[in-house]
This record gives structure tokens, C-alpha cells and sequence, in this order.
């Protein structure tokens, strides 16, 4: 289950800079899960310490991966009317929860976030359950703010 490099190629002009191509298996992926994708490429890979830079040129979605994926349950109308927000854009932020918050100051930041005008937050995407931020407390006291 790894990524493999299949090609290398110099960029024009550039001594010290490579093209590599990469390809990934697609069960790494979770069918249905254009988030679970691009957090496993984007968010792990450029966080990657060991190299110093890197850009993404190019992504090519196997069709067969595409297919799994069957768009949103509802559009962005319904999520605007649960608001009752319209005619400007919605604004929302992702707390990230692995900076040391606690359960409670999470939910601090919650209310903080939402008092100052945001619509909504959202979890950082690579927090689930872990022990030192169980989903349900943060449930808990994301509903108290």
C-alpha cells in the first residue's frame, strides 16, 4: 500500500528541480470520499518534512475512483436556508484540535468563532476519536457554546 514514483524527468531550465510522477493504490482511498483523497495526497504529503519543496501540477482520478463518488446529499440552498443566511458568501473555519485544546476549550473556541460572525466550523479532517479529544465530548460542549 504505497505510493510508487513510475517516472522522474528534469524540469526545463531548472538543474536542481524533477518532475515525479507518482501513482497510489485505490484502496488506500475510502470509495465515495473526494475529502478522504485529497487529505491523504495534499494534507500528508506536503507535510512531509524531508522535502523541502513541492508543488502539485497535475492529479488524475482513475474513473473508476470518480464513479464512487455521487456528489453531496443536498446543495448549498439547504444548507443556506438551516442558516438563514443568503446573498453573501457562507464563512467557516477548521479548529485544529491537535494544537493541545481540551475538550472544553475546544468548545470555547466554538462559541468564541461564532459570536465573531462565522457560520459554521469543522473539525480538522484528521481528528476522529483519538483519547485526548473523544468525539463526543467535543459534541458536548461544541451544543453548550
Amino acid at each position: 500500500y504505497k505510493g510508487r514514483c513510475y517516472h522522474i524527468e528534469p524540469v526545463a531550465g531548472e538543474e536542481s528541480q524533477l518532475i515525479a510522477y507518482v501513482a497510489y493504490p485505490l484502496d488506500l482511498f475510502e470509495e465515495g470520499s473526494v475529502t478522504n483523497m485529497f487529505t491523504s495526497l495534499v494534507g500528508n504529503v506536503f507535510g512531509f518534512k524531508a522535502l523541502r519543496a513541492l508543488r502539485l501540477e497535475d492529479l488524475r482520478i482513475p474513473p473508476a475512483y470518480s464513479k464512487t463518488f455521487h456528489g453531496p446529499p443536498h446543495g448549498i440552498q439547504v444548507e443556506r436556508d438551516k442558516l438563514n443566511k443568503y446573498g453573501r458568501p457562507l464563512v467557516r473555519c477548521s479548529i485544529k484540535l491537535k494544537l493541545g485544546l481540551s475538550g472544553k476549550n475546544y468548545g470555547r473556541a466554538v462559541y468564541e468563532c461564532l459570536r465573531g460572525g462565522l457560520d459554521f466550523t469543522k473539525d480538522d479532517e484528521n481528528v476522529n476519536s483519538q483519547p485526548f479529544m473523544r468525539w463526543r465530548d467535543r459534541f458536548l460542549f461544541c451544543a453548550e457554546a
